[in-house]
């Protein structure tokens, strides 16, 4: 799915096991050579790692299979710079696929030679273009990562006018895919983007909700999704979109209820959150796409409660769950007054209290 959200057609596919990684190649010489053959057969011009491999590995596996490699790592950044539309979203891929190359650079390409030094005999051997690479790619890594800091003031300056007017602030998180946007269009009545498709939203949208049992709005934030093995490089460049679920006083935890993986896509999402230190915000399951779960899986009870030590061993407590249909609308009137009730309890000295 990955390679097919970046443009590519996957015509292959070879597993492997080990009990540990090769040093040198990742997989073994066999496999490689299997991979080698396969290549050669389907006429594929590229090779794809779903793992992130060390820039050791990478090289010596493009000298052995005589064609492109590249990781899971590569892919997720290059899904992220095509579907970054903001100026902050620009940034923060800018910023990780920097922080990627850079680890690159050694014996990478051919122009990496010692160049000569100054007229003469005089200067020395001069100063390799390896240095000057590393030292532009360092200049950039520091430019951008300043332009990141003003933005992440600005974010800061919205989110305190935000407390200044006793908002109660929920953010839609989840795995990648899992109908967030779709969620969000209907409850706020929005057109932000929404395909079936990883990623379709990398820059964070927020709009007022008004929910009529409380009569009055709240912010309503949509954010990127999460995926497995996300690359910790990501996470730091998005720490500024991040933070919209760091603050939030209720996480809407958006699942695919129709996937069969669904646990695992909720171990992934909750230990996300807990890298970020979000694990402690009240969450509310809401199992989305329930017109696409078969028939005999269907839920008794449209909201119960859901231990979340069933997916994840971090966490120790229950949230509540809801089932909705986003893109039918079912279940979202219940949703509102699950969403109204926790409005509700934050009182506005509450809110001045946590200034």
């Amino acid at each position: 799915m990955l390679a097919q959200t970046a443009g590519l057609q996957p015509v292959g596919r070879v597993t492997c096991k080990r009990r540990a990684p090769d040093a040198a190649l990742f997989i073994g010489s066999g496999k490689a050579d299997e991979i080698k053959m396969l290549a050669l057969e389907t006429g594929a011009t590229e090779v794809l790692f779903d793992q992130s491999l060390s820039p050791a590995q990478q090289r010596n596996l493009e000298r052995h299979l005589e064609m492109p490699v590249n990781d899971r790592t590569l892919l997720i950044l290059e899904i992220f710079a095509q579907r970054a539309r903001s100026h902050e979203g620009k940034l923060q891929v800018e910023l990780a696929r920097l922080q990627y190359v850079s680890t690159r650079l050694v014996r990478r390409w051919s122009h990496l030679e010692r160049q000569t030094g100054g007229a003469g005999v005089r200067g020395g051997p001069g100063e390799k273009q390896i240095e000057l690479d590393k030292r532009m790619i360092g200049d950039a890594i520091k430019r951008t990562k300043e332009r990141l800091a003003k933005v992440k003031k600005q974010r800061q300056t919205q989110r305190r006018q935000r407390d200044r007017r006793n908002s109660f602030m929920i953010s839609l998180v989840g795995y990648t895919n899992a109908g967030k946007s779709t969620l969000f269009n209907a409850l706020v009545k929005a057109k932000a983007y929404a395909a079936d498709q990883l990623f379709a939203t990398l820059d964070t949208t927020t709009r007022q909700l008004y929910l009529g049992d409380t009569a009055r709005s709240v912010s309503l934030s949509d954010t990127v999704g999460f995926i497995r093995d996300l690359p910790h490089g990501l996470i730091d460049a998005f720490a500024a979109t991040l933070q919209e679920a760091v603050d939030a006083d209720l996480l809407l935890h958006v699942v695919d209820g129709a996937n069969p993986d669904y646990l695992e896509q909720i171990e992934q999402v909750q230990r996300v959150l807990s890298e970020i230190g979000a694990a402690d915000v009240p969450q509310i399951l809401v199992f989305n796409k329930l017109d696409a779960i078969e028939n005999g899986c269907l839920p008794l009870h449209m909201q119960d409660m859901f231990d979340l030590r069933e997916a994840f061993e971090g966490s120790s407590r229950s949230v509540e769950r809801v089932f909705v249909s986003a893109q039918m609308g079912e279940g979202l009137p219940l949703l509102r007054q699950l969403l109204a009730s926790h409005a509700g309890t934050m009182q506005p000295d509450e809110i001045l209290d946590s200034l």
